[in-house]
């Protein structure tokens, strides 16, 4: 037995906090019968159905990594009518992007339809590390660059700084760009983190998850992970 709103999750139709309010909003029925009750327990013979269509029919479950383009939202709709992570994947699938990148930022991205994949992968305690490039609009100092890698403090939590070098410095410019790998994924992480310091991030670009890079991929390309990839993402969430 399993509680419902992870089943339902599993299943491929959304994240398991908009399962639980489908459930209190009286959408989602077990049996024939509307379930209000976030603790419910379901089996494998139950049968679920969200707005009178039932979901837990076969569900093959589907994993892709995408190259984010530049002004596309993380996320399965928008109401404003703006290109999202899903409209860019040629699937029937009801995925949906695990974790997100913001509106300007670039970079890669996961998306599925496995409840239990995109739950492993958003754990607080998962330590998959996250590499970014970024354009900041000043050339950092010795003590600045000193401060990243100690780690910065971000609303009240340190920032783990895992990697951190300048890659280019344009001092006509006074711009730097900087690659930084951290583990965490707390909205605007990195903005936040050179906020810090009173830099502003000019660009920023998402190049690694884990071992996953987007060398071979174009801006708004995607392709499906192997099954080698996700037993392999799968094992870096259990350590």
């Amino acid at each position: 037995m399993e509680r419902l709103q992870k089943v339902i999750a599993a299943y491929g139709y959304t994240s398991r906090r908009k399962a639980e309010d489908l459930i209190k909003k009286q959408k989602v029925m077990v049996n024939g019968k509307i379930v209000t009750e976030l603790g419910s327990k379901v089996s494998e013979h139950d049968v679920i159905s969200i707005d009178g269509v039932i979901i837990n029919k076969d569900v093959k479950h589907e994993y892709y990594m995408l190259n984010k383009p530049r002004s596309v939202i993380s996320s399965v709709t928008d109401e404003s009518g703006r290109i999202t992570v899903v409209d860019l994947v040629d699937t029937e699938a009801r995925i949906y992007p695990i974790g997100r990148l913001d509106y300007d930022t670039t970079g890669l991205i996961l998306l599925t339809n496995d409840g239990d994949f995109a739950n492993a992968m958003m754990h607080p305690r998962m330590e998959i590390e996250k590499t970014y490039i970024a354009k900041l609009d000043k050339v950092l100092s010795k003590e600045e660059i000193l401060a990243i890698k100690k780690g910065i403090t971000v609303d009240k939590r340190i920032v783990e700084v895992r990697r951190f070098k300048v890659k280019k410095r344009d001092l006509d410019k006074n711009t730097d760009i900087v690659e930084i790998t951290i583990v965490e994924g707390r909205n605007h992480i990195i903005k936040k983190l050179f906020k810090e310091l009173g830099v502003n991030v000019l660009k920023l670009s998402r190049i690694a998850y884990g071992f996953l890079d987007v060398k071979n991929l174009k801006s708004g390309e995607y392709r499906k992970l192997t099954i080698k990839e996700i037993k392999k993402l799968y094992a870096l969430a259990k350590k």
